[in-house]
This record gives C-alpha cells, sequence and structure tokens, in this order.
C-alpha cells in the first residue's frame, strides 16, 4: 500500500455538545433500518463455547451427580481459548459477519457483554475469546493465541454456533485497550492467519507505558502513515484516557502510546473518532462485578457514566462495519458531517 500524500487525506474535525437523550433522538436523517446508536432489531443470543480442559474439568466434577448422564457428543474441535459469542438468533439462512472482540488488560471478556450486544444486534456476530486470567507486559502469547483461534474459526464455528450462520469472508479484528494493540499486531502480520481479516477496529489502544517503554513487541514506529495494513482502520480514543484518576495511579492510555499515535500512522481508509468527556474503561458494561471489575472504576479517570461511551463506541463501529464489510457508507458519513446524530461531544479525523 501507498503512504498516504497530503491531496488524499481529509481531515475533518467535529465536536458537538452532548444533548439529552430522546431529543436528537428525534432528528435522525440517515436512512437506516435503525438507529445505530441504538439496539438494532435482531434479537441477540449469548453463547460460551468451552475449550477442552474446560469442558473435561465441568464433566469430572458432574459425572458423580447421576450415573446415568452421558457426556454431549459434539461435531466440532473446542477452541484453543474459552469464548463468549454474541450472535444474532432469528437470521435464518441469513450469514452474518464476524467480528473478533479482545479485552484489555486483566480484564474479563463478560465485562463487554452490552457492548457485544449492541452491535450483534445490528447483524453481527461478536466472538470474545479470555486471552488469560494473569499476564506479564509482553504480548506474544496473545497474538499467537488470537492466530490459533482466528483459524480455528474456519472449520468450527458453524458447527458451534448452532444454526446460527458465519460469513468469515467478511471477518474483522478487534480490540480494547492491550486488546487493541494485540489487534493491530495481528492485522499487521496478515501471514499469521489462514483467514485474511477485511476490517481493523481498537478500542483506546495502549502500546506501553510511555514512549519509549513499549510492551513487547512494539507496534508503534513513530513514522506517520507507516501501517502497511490494506484494511480499513477505526480508531476510537477517549479524551481523559490520559489523565491520571489520582496521584497513585499512572494514566491508562498514556500519551505517546494511544490512540492518536496509532491512528497517526495508519493510512487511508482510517477513521478517528474520539469520545471527549470520557474514560479508558467506559466502554464496560454499567456493572463490572468481583475484584477486577471493581477495581475498573477506580484505576482510570473516567465520565459521569459508562452508557454514553459504550452506546457512542457502538454505533460508531457498527456504522464502521456496515460501510467496510457491507459497502454501505451512509451512516458513518452521516456521523462525520451531522454532530446532531451523535448524543456525546466527540471529535473524528478521517484518511479516506
Amino acid at each position: 500500500m501507498k503512504k498516504s500524500s497530503t491531496h488524499d487525506i481529509n481531515i475533518l474535525y467535529i465536536k458537538t455538545t452532548p444533548k439529552r437523550k430522546g431529543l436528537e433522538r428525534k432528528n435522525w436523517t440517515m436512512k437506516s433500518t435503525c438507529n445505530v446508536f441504538d439496539l438494532g432489531r435482531h434479537t441477540v443470543e449469548f453463547l460460551i463455547i468451552e475449550t477442552e480442559a474446560e469442558k473435561s474439568s465441568c464433566s469430572s466434577s458432574s459425572s458423580s451427580s447421576s450415573s446415568s448422564s452421558s457426556s454431549t457428543s459434539i461435531s466440532y474441535l473446542r477452541p484453543p481459548k474459552p469464548l463468549l459469542v454474541a450472535a444474532p438468533s432469528d437470521g435464518g439462512e441469513f450469514e452474518f459477519p464476524v467480528v473478533i472482540l479482545l479485552h484489555g488488560y486483566l480484564l474479563n471478556n463478560f465485562f463487554y457483554s452490552q457492548l457485544m450486544k449492541h452491535v450483534s444486534s445490528h447483524g453481527f456476530i461478536v466472538i470474545a475469546p479470555q486471552l488469560y486470567s494473569i499476564a506479564g507486559p509482553d504480548c506474544e502469547e496473545e497474538i499467537n493465541s488470537v492466530a490459533k483461534l482466528t483459524d480455528w474459526l474456519i472449520n468450527n464455528l458453524t458447527q458451534a454456533l448452532k444454526g446460527i450462520k458465519p460469513n468469515l469472508a467478511k471477518l474483522a479484528i478487534s480490540g480494547h485497550s492491550r486488546g487493541g494493540k494485540v489487534a493491530f499486531a495481528l492485522a499487521l502480520s496478515p501471514a499469521k492467519t489462514k483467514l485474511k481479516f477485511s476490517a481493523l477496529i481498537t478500542i483506546d489502544p495502549v502500546d506501553g507505558m510511555d514512549k519509549g517503554k513499549q510492551t513487547n513487541p512494539p507496534i508503534l514506529t513513530y513514522i506517520p502513515h507507516s501501517f502497511d495494513l490494506q484494511i480499513a482502520t477505526l480508531v476510537i480514543g477517549s479524551g481523559l484516557g490520559g489523565l491520571k484518576k489520582n496521584v497513585v495511579f499512572p494514566p491508562c492510555a498514556p500519551k505517546g502510546v494511544s490512540h492518536e499515535d496509532f491512528f497517526e500512522e495508519c493510512c487511508a481508509p482510517s477513521w478517528h473518532f474520539v469520545g471527549e468527556e470520557y474514560g479508558h474503561l467506559d466502554v464496560l458494561d454499567d456493572e463490572t462485578k468481583g475484584l477486577r471489575g471493581k477495581l475498573s472504576y477506580c484505576l482510570c479517570k473516567n465520565g459521569k457514566e459508562r452508557r454514553a461511551m459504550r452506546e457512542f463506541v457502538g454505533g460508531v463501529m457498527v456504522a464502521f462495519l456496515r460501510g467496510y464489510l457491507d459497502g454501505e457508507m451512509k451512516d458513518l458519513e452521516a456521523i462525520r458531517e451531522n454532530p446532531k446524530l451523535v448524543p456525546i461531544e466527540y471529535s473524528v479525523d478521517s484518511f479516506v
């Protein structure tokens, strides 16, 4: 892919102030079947697909409860990592595009269930692996795990979904925080997977602690438009991610290794949306339980609520996926051109 020249780049800055829900929503001008910032028309079903080790553990622990019970046979190999899947359950014979969603550092995949439901309700199968429970700074193992998972989809996803039909010719890779870094790493190394990605989405990606303190493998090169991705890219950032919550904790998305830097290295077509008054973890579910869930409220500087940022992220993801997987650009272009469509204060740049 050629690097973008100045005449190839269209940069548009838009800012809008927040509006009360229910007021601006009546003014939608997009000719969509549904509003991308609201739930879509599809009924969403959540599936948990266990690894072989998890299934064996559950079977052995429950075997004594019923001597007459037998294990249910399956027609697919179990995945290399446990999966949480959100899928439209009312599609009949229709084949839905697939989105892999990678969680952030030390977070649980089910912390993203509301975002997954939002995207899936608009006609996408969203697959969120649990990549680890504990991890160090090195991301190589995660990259390799996601590559194996991607290849697992080829012969196993259709059977695992029990009647819900995936379209793997329309496959997007996405990730939040450290998961965004992993998503970029895979998109930049297409030889790692047999399946090819058609689009890349990252939500407040982070490449390390600071410029010069990137975690292995470093993704950012600090050379503008140097990413030879050859697929459409969406980078979503948070306005508060680069700020400290308090004097104890560092910023969750430090400047120099976060969304602005990733977008700067992207080539056309690429989009950059920023929720100005929201934080790094405001994309998560309204309620995240357990110790890790509780920590998500106190480690990062947050906005007033998670719902608005999550709906913003979900809506932009849907519009982008429609544009670059289905060829329907009107939603994405409408969001860029008309700030009244978006319920939070935001900015948008694009290389198109």
